[in-house]
């Protein structure tokens, strides 16, 4: 099952089974998230279990280009020397592929410190929308400007005449507003970037907030380097970053496991009898995507939970159908949709339209790609209804470079055919070695 970063395909033969452990990587939102917080702390920070793809690659050479010393001390722990909030470069270039877990927040922080930066990605990057996080540092004062496209990547910040100038604002008090219906990482660049700003900033959040347990991650770490955020407001929807905050190192962090990640063991064991435990996350996690096993009990699973691990197993067959709300854990509803081709009758999926502005429109492609297995499929502007095949075929999917199809799909294996993965090498996005993981579990 070893697909390689290059290889074109892989084969999946018919699964029957699967039971066994799995140790998670560790999350890329955290992962993130807190190489950055790292890097913007006074002190040095040892990070334990922090992921190893090409999405923290891409942050872990922005920040080293920044002048931020990491030292490796082995497999998936780094220590991080902390830049006190201003980074030692002024100016460089920095290509972030297809990471917006690093793209918008580094976005952010660069807009409110000194010097003069372009960030750029893939082309899909590009095709992305920033409009929203723009248009909110640039009523702040903070010098944005596109360099394609209004509204998508690659930026500019700053101007080479204006290396070296401050643009933390001298005011005693500032106030920003942001839309929270496009992506949930806009106010999490915000909120980042505030204690950079020199004094108290309110952000303020317009509509209705997508994914919001991506927020309470980023307010949990903020807290843990030491900056206290204050909400308020109807749906507490003010967020406000008093004056003098500022990034203390926590000494140590513990990156938990990924539950995006997980949700495609659980539903291995959901088809395959199991039981599969996953280990690295459990019932005290921080991340939303927790809640993917409240799905599969609601599916008719059965599922056990402790501080640190979750194990999933068959219970009721077929599985129910369901007619459930995504917002807040989108990334998972993908695997939810593929446990719909398992059911006993049509399947909603809701409130998903940040779909269509990840690494590709998901709506669309899913829609696609679970036709050619022989499912019955319609799509909206936010939503995906599914009816299970009345005879599944073997098909080739496409993943349109897209690390969450390619292992959401690895699961029509268990519909009884074979199923090829096209450009497999996409996982190394989030999970290198994801099908080396399933063989591991499986039986044929």
């Amino acid at each position: 099952m070893t697909p390689g970063r290059h290889r074109p395909w892989i084969d999946l033969a018919p699964i029957r089974s699967a039971r066994g452990t799995v140790v998670l990587p560790g999350s890329k939102s955290i992962s993130n998230r807190t190489l950055l917080l790292a890097a913007l702390a006074e002190g040095e920070t040892t990070l334990h279990g922090v992921l190893a793809s090409d999405d923290t690659a891409r942050m872990l050479e922005a920040l080293a280009a920044l002048g931020i010393v990491i030292e490796s001390l082995g497999e998936h722990s780094l220590r991080v020397t902390g830049c006190g909030g201003r980074f030692p470069v002024a100016a460089a270039d920095l290509f972030l592929g297809n990471a917006g877990t690093a793209f918008r927040p580094l976005v952010a922080v660069l807009a409110v410190s000194e010097g003069h930066y372009r960030l750029s990605g893939v082309p899909r990057m590009h095709e992305r929308p920033i409009g929203d996080l723009v248009d909110a540092l640039r009523s702040l004062g903070c010098p944005v400007r596109y360099l394609g496209a209004e509204g998508y990547p690659p930026l500019e910040i700053g101007a080479a005449d204006a290396v070296g100038h401050p643009r933390r604002g001298s005011a005693d008090r500032a106030s920003v507003r942001v839309r929270g219906s496009v992506s949930s990482q806009f106010l999490t660049a915000l909120l980042m970037a505030a204690p950079l700003v020199g004094h108290e900033l309110e952000i303020a959040l317009e509509g209705e907030l997508i994914s919001k347990p991506y927020i309470d991650i980023t307010l949990n770490l903020m807290a843990r380097f030491g900056v206290s955020v204050e909400r308020s407001g109807q749906d507490a929807s003010r967020f406000v970053i008093r004056a003098g905050s500022r990034y203390r190192s926590p000494t140590h962090l513990f990156v938990e496991g990924d539950a995006s990640a997980a949700s495609y063991f659980l539903a291995a064991g959901l088809l395959g009898g199991g039981p599969v435990r996953v280990s690295g996350v459990g019932e005290g996690s921080i991340q939303g995507d927790i809640a993917f096993a409240g799905i599969l009990r609601q599916m008719g699973g059965t599922v056990r939970m402790g501080p640190d691990w979750v194990e999933a197993a068959a219970g009721a067959w077929p599985l129910r159908a369901f007619d459930i709300d995504f917002n807040a854990i989108p990334d998972a509803a993908m695997t939810a949709a593929m446990l719909a081709l398992f059911a006993d009758g049509p399947s909603r999926l809701r409130n998903i339209g940040s779909w269509r502005v990840k690494e590709t429109d998901r709506i669309a492609a899913m829609a696609t790609e679970l036709a050619r297995l022989g499912a019955g499929v319609e799509a909206g502007a936010d939503w995906l209804r599914v009816t299970p095949p009345v005879q599944w075929r073997a098909a080739a999917i496409d993943t349109y470079d897209d690390h969450r199809m390619a292992m959401c799909f690895s699961l029509a294996a268990f519909g009884g055919v074979g199923v090829r993965i096209n450009d497999p090498g996409c996982v190394a996005k989030t999970f290198p070695d994801y099908f080396e993981r399933l063989a591991a579990l499986v039986g044929h």
